[in-house]
């Protein structure tokens, strides 16, 4: 008699080792396609910590994940090789400019491979290093779904903190601004630098209240003409969904995006060229029950189906 094949989706989800949608853990990354990379880094967040949790928690909710899409009727696991390969290892965890050092050194590694990354993180100062690697050989376009620009110059005297990233991604030549598109943007601030910094370099910003009157579907037309066909990053903060659906979160904003309209948008952005996403921002200390790390498990495996239609695509 054949020996059954173990698939741990059938599996009850309170059983065997958490990894991302239940993937193999991968010891190497030999035939791999897409890599589900854990980030637990929070060290360039000046007020609320736990973010370092974020990962752990999103493996532990994304065992609530199933294989096919319902809309799409997409199947990741049958189009690509998909794996939980870990997370980043950290040296010196208390030096922000050697921590994003190790996370560069950890993409490299994936990207030398040609194994697209989708992370879970840390906070959002994460994306700059992560660029750094997939963006080594060419600049590439990014969605940006936030509610905040993270295209500060510096804070608290640092120019590695979790509100800066993208600004140093244009400077490092890693980003096209004109490849550029953030949504979901609100909230005040004390300095009117991190607004101006966009449009000043020709990123294309839809503030909260253009998100209302425009809707998904106009919204998903506008970032799919301004990244176009070439190379593109998707970063969703968890912090671009209301709090009163995603309250785990170090800097939350009222008035933000229903989760319905989140995976609108991530839908939305099907057939794009896509080389690599990350969820970040999720602070499980601030939510006890578990919805928020749920929401950002939902968000990857949206993500997850769109890179692997992407990919298989591409073989073809």
């Amino acid at each position: 008699m054949e020996e059954s094949v173990h698939n741990p989706m059938n599996e009850p989800r309170y059983s065997g080792i958490p990894t991302f949608m239940r993937t193999p853990l991968a010891t190497n990354l030999d035939s791999l396609d897409i890599a589900l990379v854990g980030v637990p880094y929070d060290g360039a967040v000046e007020a609320r910590s736990g973010a370092r949790q974020g990962p752990r928690q999103i493996r532990d909710m994304s065992s609530m994940m199933r294989a096919i899409h319902h809309v799409t009727r997409t199947n990741p696991y049958k189009l690509c090789r998909i794996a939980d390969v870990g997370d980043v290892h950290f040296t010196q965890i208390f030096d922000v400019v050697a921590s994003h050092a190790d996370i560069t050194s950890f993409y490299e590694k994936l990207h030398k491979s040609g194994i697209v990354p989708l992370s879970a993180g840390g906070d959002h100062s994460i994306t700059l290093p992560i660029m750094r690697a997939i963006a080594a050989d060419y600049p590439v376009g990014l969605v940006h779904i936030d509610a905040h620009t993270d295209c500060c110059d510096e804070e608290m005297n640092s120019k590695y903190s979790h509100g800066t990233p993208f600004r140093r991604a244009v400077e490092e030549g890693l980003l096209v601004p004109k490849r550029t598109i953030q949504i979901g943007i609100r909230g005040a601030q004390n300095s009117d630098e991190c607004w101006e910094f966009g449009p000043k370099h020709g990123i294309r910003t839809v503030y909260i209240e253009e998100f209302n009157k425009l809707g998904v579907e106009k919204v998903i037309t506008e970032a799919r003409r301004v990244v176009g066909e070439g190379p593109t990053y998707v970063s969703f903060d968890i912090g671009s969904i209301d709090p009163s659906y995603a309250p785990g979160t170090g800097t939350p904003e009222i008035g933000g995006l229903t989760t319905m309209e989140a995976q609108g948008l991530i839908r939305g952005l099907r057939g794009l060229n896509l080389v690599g996403a990350d969820v970040v921002e999720v602070s499980p200390p601030f939510d006890s029950s578990g919805n928020t790390a749920l929401i950002a498990a939902t968000i990857m495996y949206e993500i997850l189906c769109i890179l692997a239609e992407k990919i298989n695509s591409d073989s073809k």
